[in-house]
């Protein structure tokens, strides 16, 4: 049983859980664009085209034939809807493709079509617009109050978001989230929707979430593990607690039973005034789930698992409460 982690960057300590829970029955792989740090920490790897470029999928397949690799699961929001779209493809190979199909990893990456489906099905979330005349028209009539948030449509790592006061702000910082934008990875997906790639949203006050939904390979709900957000780091939870599941768990499987994602949901929410307000969600592993493994659930472990044909293992999904977690920055030499 050999995987490969796709998009793999940084990402070092996921290969080291990987690795750790496959226990000498197999490999994990790493591609990447460019050598970094998980690709070292892999048992071997490969150099893969850029995402975007037309023979990215087939060298993902060429790879995998080539290493007996029987499941490819990706750590990367750009990664996600190129494989959606190509599941069929890479599962005709005997390569199971760890991720939802296209219509969900779509919806979680267009954070306009994430606003319609939690609207849709009656889960709070902030009141979002996707166009400059309709935020003034809002801010205009009293619907909308600043200050307000400016982010992409499709976007990541907190990048290209602003805070906005008045709508002297509200015209420049558009200009800058756009450019931000065209000048960085997120303009490939912004691509899809070009005159209308920025979002306005109303800002909530409370105390921010991550959430891991947790499903099995068929989206049956298992469970989700909360950490509260102290403090943030390029769009990654640098200092965390994990809370108790309580008050999110029913949130939790409305999301559950009307994705059905396979493994996880990466989830960004506010508890306001005591209800849960969605912003965001991911099909991937997120920046916040080494909180819930260092808690005591093992992802990487029950997925092995999972493909070995195992029925869910409740011991994998352990969570201890209360528990302040934060990442570490290490130095280390690099050696291609």
């Amino acid at each position: 049983m050999n995987i490969l982690l796709t998009s793999a960057g940084r990402r070092s300590y996921l290969v080291k859980y990987f690795k750790e829970a496959m226990q000498g029955l197999g490999k994990v792989y790493a591609s990447n664009s460019e050598f970094t740090i998980a690709l070292q920490e892999a048992d071997s790897f490969f150099i893969s085209p850029l995402i975007y470029e037309s023979n990215y999928i087939a060298s993902l397949i060429k790879f995998c034939k080539e290493n007996n690799i029987t499941a490819i699961l990706s750590l990367f929001d750009i990664d996600l809807l190129v494989l959606s779209k190509a599941k069929d493809e890479i599962e005709s190979h005997g390569i199971k493709l760890l991720l939802s199909g296209e219509e969900v990893v779509g919806m979680c990456n267009d954070k306009w079509k994430t606003y319609l489906f939690l609207k849709k099905h009656h889960i709070a979330t902030p009141i979002t617009y996707k166009s400059m005349s309709d935020t003034v028209k809002a801010l205009e009539n009293k619907e909308l109050h600043f200050p307000i948030v400016i982010k992409p449509r499709w976007g990541m790592a907190s990048m290209g978001i602003y805070m906005v006061d008045n709508f002297d702000e509200l015209n420049f910082y558009y200009k800058k989230a756009v450019k931000d934008v065209q000048n960085s990875y997120l303009k490939y997906e912004s691509n899809l929707t070009p005159d209308e790639m920025i979002l306005f949203q109303e800002k909530l006050v409370g105390q921010e979430y991550g959430l891991d939904v947790m499903n099995d390979l068929e989206g049956n709900f298992i469970c989700v593990l909360p950490k509260s957000k102290i403090l943030m780091r390029a769009g990654e939870t640098d200092l965390g607690q994990t809370v108790s599941p309580l008050k999110f768990e029913n949130v939790a499987k409305l999301l559950s039973e009307n994705i059905k994602h396979e493994t996880i949901l990466s989830v960004d929410c506010f508890d306001v005034n005591g209800e849960i307000y969605i912003i965001e969600m991911n099909c991937r592993i997120s920046g916040h789930y080494p909180l819930s493994h260092l808690a005591g659930t093992n992802l990487p472990k029950q997925i092995i698992e999972w493909l070995y044909g195992k029925p869910t293992d409740l011991n994998n999904f352990k969570f201890t409460e209360n528990l302040f977690i934060t990442k570490d920055l290490l130095p280390v030499i690099l050696n291609r």
